[in-house]
């Protein structure tokens, strides 16, 4: 579809409306919808690499232990034991369970049922309800991704890349004090690349180009020509840029070089909170790809977030205004940022027409 123009994006005119017919009256926040949304979509909480120990995340105020049980079972499951608190992060893991550092019971990987309480004599007299909440998990991209609630969106699967054989390189975690929205826009921007990235990408010109950008759903995609500079990729010659996003939290650039084949940068913030993230990334090159290795890549695509993390971080205020709270303007080149909120909008709006009451979500 023909992506809609630049004018002035106002969240309260783009939730949907509703009527006494059709809908109940709409009583949440464009801010408790955005995060209810999250809630109920897929972020990644661990990198692969990482599970030959268990992994600690905190996804929007829910504290996760992440874990590769003995039998290869990927668990993601509450953090806390229900006998005394104990954090099972710290704890043991066995063939099909984690096992508490406190007192050593352990809870299955596969469903986090109570499986054992070495204190008792008859473990036929395991309290019934005795057991730790176990979230869906995937495995994708590198990392391993959960979603807290009955999910309002499938899990990202870029479509670029079914055809692709990628080799993935998770990228190391890193902390930064604003939002998911805030977070992709960042991804996405391509306005502050003469000012922010002068040493990774070189001279940039400082007028944008018109942005040629479609939005279907969720997803918004963009093209755009890599003309070589004399940044750090300025060897590997021109490319054709194809900018992906997908709302909540997925933002990707896949880079084909004529000469080179494929690579690609991804990143996907999981919220600690709502004003706060950890963000997950990778790099990926196409089986076959003749320029930069894996490690090369990372490294230079982490000079880029690291270019970004000061000035993400001094962003007032922290997430998209979504209620208006403060006034923005916009111009031609916030046309893919304009289309990303739309995108979560649409989300938000998925949220707003489900069966369930809001409040039980």
């Amino acid at each position: 579809m023909a992506a809609p123009s630049y004018q002035a994006f106002d969240a309260r005119k783009e939730i949907m409306t509703t009527t006494a017919e059709t809908t109940r009256p709409a009583t949440a926040t464009k801010r408790e919808l955005a995060e209810a949304a999250m809630r109920r979509s897929w972020f990644p909480v661990a990198r692969i690499v990482d599970l030959d120990r268990p992994q600690t995340a905190t996804l929007l105020g829910t504290n996760l232990v992440i874990y590769r049980a003995g039998n290869g079972t990927v668990a993601v499951q509450d953090r806390r034991c229900p006998h005394r608190g104990g954090d099972l992060s710290k704890g043991e893991v066995h063939e099909a369970s984690i096992g508490c550092p406190y007192h050593g019971w352990e809870f299955a990987a596969a469903d986090g049922a109570c499986a054992r309480i070495p204190s008792l004599a008859d473990q036929g007299k395991i309290p019934g309800r005795a057991a730790i909440k176990t979230y869906p998990v995937e495995l994708r991209y590198g990392h391993v991704w959960t979603v807290l609630e009955d999910p309002i969106r499938d899990m990202y699967d870029v479509e670029r890349w079914r055809d692709l054989d990628l080799e993935w390189l998770a990228g190391p975690k890193m902390d930064s004090a604003v939002g998911v929205g805030i977070t992709i826009e960042n991804f996405r921007d391509v306005a502050h690349f003469p000012f922010v990235h002068k040493v990774s990408m070189g001279p940039s010109p400082e007028v944008v180009e018109p942005l040629d950008v479609t939005r279907e759903g969720l997803d918004i995609k963009m093209e755009r020509p890599l003309n070589a500079s004399t940044g750090e990729w300025a060897e590997d010659g021109d490319a054709m840029m194809y900018y992906e996003c997908s709302a909540p939290g997925l933002a990707t650039i896949t880079y084909d070089y004529e000469r080179l084949g494929h690579r690609i940068v991804a990143g996907f913030p999981c919220p600690v909170d709502y004003e706060t993230v950890v963000i997950f990334w990778g790099v990926a090159n196409e089986v076959g790809y003749k320029g930069a290795g894996l490690d090369e890549c990372l490294r230079v695509e982490e000079m880029v977030y690291r270019e970004d993390l000061p000035i993400v971080d001094g962003i007032e205020p922290r997430e998209i205004p979504w209620d208006a709270e403060v006034q923005e303007f916009s111009v031609p080149a916030d046309m893919f940022t304009l289309n990303y909120r739309r995108s979560f909008v649409e989300l938000m709006n998925r949220v707003k027409d489900d069966s369930h009451d809001y409040a039980a979500v």
